[in-house]
């Protein structure tokens, strides 16, 4: 198969209707934290389990069409040995990997962040697509705040995001391409829509300059939401509307599938806002989820690190990822949160 289809049938398995995507590429550092709050010691073996209770929930292909890996998981197997990436493999769910390399600051640019990964990403990637990986990740970080970020800032990061996404596509591995805007500061909802303007702008003009064919590729973006500390929060609908409003201005047609990152919001915020947003359709893209904590906080709580828990806590997963696929096909409804978790 030519790269070219490989990468078309790779996207259109991502982006299969009432499904979305598992962002499981947790550093050992930030799952170190999520397994402290549920007083779970952070070894490998741990990590290596809680893995596979996602993995193998009963079910949860119906509602999940990729995972993305941290380099860890990737060379994980589950207890029966099988390697991670060949059981999802056989479950219809495409194996990804992240590939950057976390953020440094910007010099020249306080308080702004860039971020590396780009040295021997190219070797990296033909290792990766040999262990069964068949998309990657590559996330740029900005942040709002006294005068940031800067044009400078915006372009380092669209210029990496792009020269991440011309590698991938040459390598036969579909990039999702995300631009993040963080949500943490005051930030009103007004000035997260002119900063992701600018952010979806310039990442598209390095993504042309860079000679990415856009249909190859999916984004994995903010939505356009009020800043945490912000003192008046927008309506879930005021969200929708203005995430929509934005995307239409900055994201060309060409792209496939916008895949939602949740950025912090709560379980049921990322999957109301991600419900309003598909039932302003339609869209000239897909559109879905690719979450991570707002996916796995549930999960991660009702298992706890104990092995008598196991199927609570794939329970609670199969649950949040059913709400997920409902919503990306606009039917969620507040009702089904009350639901019973069961697999």
């Amino acid at each position: 198969m030519s790269f070219h289809k490989e990468l078309e049938t790779t996207v259109r398995l991502l982006t299969a209707s009432g499904k979305g995507i598992l962002a499981a590429d947790e550093s050992t550092g930030t799952i170190a934290k999520r397994f402290a709050a549920n007083s779970i010691e952070n070894t490998e073996e741990n990590r290596r389990a809680y893995r596979e209770l996602l993995f193998t929930t009963p079910g949860m292909e119906h509602s999940i069409s990729g995972v993305i890996f941290y380099e860890e998981t990737l060379n994980q197997k589950a207890t029966d040995g099988t390697l991670f990436s060949a059981l999802l493999a056989k479950k219809g769910v495409v194996p990804g990997i992240k590939v950057d390399k976390g953020t440094v600051n910007l010099p020249g640019a306080p308080g702004e962040l860039v971020t590396q990964g780009l040295d021997g990403l190219g070797e990296a990637l033909k290792v990766h697509k040999g262990m069964g990986a068949r998309f990657a990740k590559w996330r740029g970080v900005i942040t709002i705040g006294d005068g940031i970020p800067s044009t400078y800032c915006i372009d380092s990061n669209a210029v990496m995001l792009a020269r991440y996404a011309a590698r991938c596509t040459e390598a036969g591995i579909v990039p999702i391409v995300e631009p993040e805007v963080l949500m943490d500061a005051d930030n009103t909802l007004e000035r997260c829509f002119e900063v992701t303007s600018q952010v979806l702008h310039a990442t598209f003009r390095e993504l042309h300059r860079h000679r990415v064919v856009l249909e190859h590729i999916l984004l994995k973006p903010n939505m356009v939401i009020s800043g945490k500390k912000c003192a008046t929060q927008a309506s879930i609908q005021q969200v929708a509307e203005q995430t929509i409003r934005c995307f239409r201005s900055h994201v060309p047609v060409a792209v496939p599938g916008i895949v939602f990152l949740s950025g912090g919001q709560s379980d049921e915020h990322a999957t109301a806002h991600l419900d309003a947003i598909a039932r302003l359709g339609p869209h000239p893209w897909t559109l879905s989820f690719s979450y991570g904590r707002a996916l796995q906080a549930p999960a991660i709580k009702a298992w706890g690190g104990k092995a008598a828990n196991w199927k609570a806590g794939q329970a609670a997963f199969a649950h949040r990822a059913r709400l997920n696929g409902a919503a990306q096909a606009g039917k969620y409804t507040a009702a089904m949160e009350r639901e019973v978790a069961k697999v």
